[in-house]
């Protein structure tokens, strides 16, 4: 069985801490892990991966956040990924931080890079990933907080809760989506 596993963020190092670059993060702990190496190709940055027979395609867009449904359309079609098998690690503000939840569909709730790939797929029938950035800024402050990078007690945080989004998503490829939403959703 293959994988489609994308974290969205933005591309270049003006923006490789950012709060908005969490599902870059989430990939690059489950690449590290497993050795995989994240290679320049188009539309993003992929990487392959297995997970005892499970192939995952690692896909960081390089589009940038609101045009990230060019990329994800263009890896399922060129490796043949069923909807069932497609997965999307993004950030969230209504979550604290740290906090994650899966669902396996729903809107966009408010996320530029979740509403393009709704837009480009004509679908909200996609698992997706919600990694909690917190909501900490003042009215009108939301585009510079994501685009802010994490403060030092924030990274502390995310050094723990990183691996654990790492797990679920080995989880989601081996034992499906409503077993990890049972065992991740809640921690």
């Amino acid at each position: 069985m293959k994988y489609l596993i994308v974290g969205l963020g933005n591309p270049g190092d003006e923006y490789r801490n950012t709060r908005h670059n969490i599902g870059f993060m989430v990939l690059d702990a489950l690449a590290q892990a497993s050795n995989a190496v994240f290679e320049d190709k188009r539309y993003g940055y992929v990487a392959y991966m297995r997970i005892k027979n499970r192939e995952l395609v690692l896909l960081k867009p390089t589009t940038y956040m609101n045009l990230s449904g060019n990329a994800v359309r263009y890896w399922m079609n060129k490796e043949n990924i069923q909807p069932e098998n497609f997965l999307v690690v993004c950030d969230d503000l209504a979550l604290p931080l740290g906090k994650i939840r899966l669902k396996g569909q729903g809107s966009n709730g408010g996320h530029n890079g979740l509403g393009n790939i709704i837009q480009v797929l004509c679908s909200q029938q996609f698992a997706r990933l919600r990694f909690g950035i917190g909501n900490d800024f003042p009215m009108g402050a939301q585009i510079k907080f994501v685009l802010d990078p994490f403060s030092p007690e924030e990274q502390a945080l995310l050094d723990e809760r990183i691996p654990i989004a790492a797990d679920a998503v080995r989880n989601f490829c081996l034992a499906g989506i409503d077993d990890t939403m049972c065992r991740f959703n809640n921690r």
